[in-house]
């Protein structure tokens, strides 16, 4: 089993920058895949970001260039540097583990407003 927990949301203006993250623990070494999606008002879930365990890396078109995701492996935390905030980047953000399963944390609420 895989546990994921997310934080770092909160209020950012927009142009502005926020940090999520996405603590893991539990049976990390069988982790292939972990990806940020995210669910606006109204909105299905789409997907964000993917990084691999060899650290390669997409992003939706929506993000590219204004997102970064990346892993801290020795804190077995996932993150998501949001640059230059949108008003549509107002969403719930989940992280998420494929490990032959697959987990998702608990969501976290961004908002862009000024």
């Amino acid at each position: 089993q895989v546990q994921l927990v997310e934080s770092g949301g909160g209020l950012v203006q927009p142009g502005g920058s926020l940090r999520l993250s996405c603590a893991a623990s539990g049976s990390i070494f069988r982790v292939a895949t972990m990806a940020w999606y995210r669910q606006g008002p109204g909105k299905h879930r789409e997907w964000v970001a993917r990084i691999t365990t060899g650290g390669n890396t997409n992003y939706a078109d929506s993000v590219k260039g204004r997102f970064t995701i990346s892993i801290d492996n020795a804190k077995n935390t996932m993150y998501l540097k949001i640059n230059n905030g949108k008003l549509e980047d107002t969403a719930v953000y989940y992280c998420n583990a494929v490990w032959g399963d697959s987990t998702w944390g608990q969501g976290t609420q961004v908002t862009v407003s000024s």
